[in-house]
């Protein structure tokens, strides 16, 4: 940048620098979704076009950022987990998010006609937050309360929605709110086996449990030069739907302390 008596006006800004030693987790987040699923017609509850998208774009973020170990997504949102170690730029949270948001919707808008066969009526729109954790506790926490939130989401919402798009008895969407208002897990559970013969827990687990992505050694087909077929072992980003309030997931991990 070239010198200049205004150059002065650097000194206002200011720079929010992640504390050092600590897991990062930033958490992308729609705005408006709730406008903006209902403007492009999502199915209700769930609209698995949407998922795939989200799952994509959050592989093309962790391969543009492999100080990501773990990404987790539902709903209209995905987080993503940094090693304790990352300096990233230099740990400025602004630079990090904005660059994580950016980067998201714009695969998102890219990616749209491969998973929606309409066009998108007008570009959606992402927040995103940094928070650190100083534990591995923290973070299982965290991603806990995430998976827990997406099961508990989904539940009312997979009740909520049969009750609206019933063809013998349907309720209207304030009489379905009434009808679930007060309602535990066990009578959710239950209005949905005595009324619409569904057993919750054998619903697609990507719509209990969310999507998770990480890191993994694969063996993958590739040609030479020459034109011979080798197997050689590269690391891919892959999607799974498991759970990860269980100790199972993060001693395959083995995250850094």
């Amino acid at each position: 940048m070239a010198l200049s008596k205004f150059e002065y006006v650097k000194h206002f800004e200011q720079h929010t620098t992640l504390l050092k030693n600590t897991f990062v987790v930033v958490r992308i987040d729609g705005h408006s979704f709730h406008r903006f699923t209902k403007e492009h017609n999502f199915q209700k509850p769930n609209d698995r076009r949407c998922i795939d998208l989200m799952n994509a774009c959050a592989q093309e973020v962790m391969y543009a950022f492999e100080d990501i170990v773990i990404g987790y997504g539902q709903s209209d949102e995905y987080s993503f987990l940094f090693k304790r170690s990352s300096s990233l730029y230099q740990r400025r949270e602004a630079k990090i998010i904005s660059n994580l948001c950016s980067l998201f919707t714009a695969h998102y808008v890219s990616k749209w006609h491969h998973y929606f066969d309409t066009p998108l009526i007008y570009p959606p729109s992402f927040d995103s937050r940094a928070v650190c954790y100083p534990t591995l506790k923290n973070v299982r926490d965290y991603f806990s309360w995430r998976q827990a939130d997406c099961h508990i989401n989904n539940l009312y919402n997979t009740c909520f929605w049969q009750l609206v798009q019933s063809k013998t008895d349907p309720k209207t969407e304030q009489e379905a709110e009434k009808i679930l208002k007060d309602t535990d897990s066990a009578l959710k559970n239950e209005l949905l086996f005595t009324k619409f013969g569904i057993n919750y827990s054998k619903i697609e687990a990507v719509y209990r449990k969310g999507s998770t992505l990480y890191r993994k050694k694969m063996d993958i087909q590739e040609t030479t030069k020459s034109g011979q077929s080798v197997t050689r072992k590269r690391t891919r980003v892959v999607v799974d739907d498991c759970d990860i309030i269980g100790d199972s997931f993060w001693q395959e991990r083995q995250l850094e302390e």
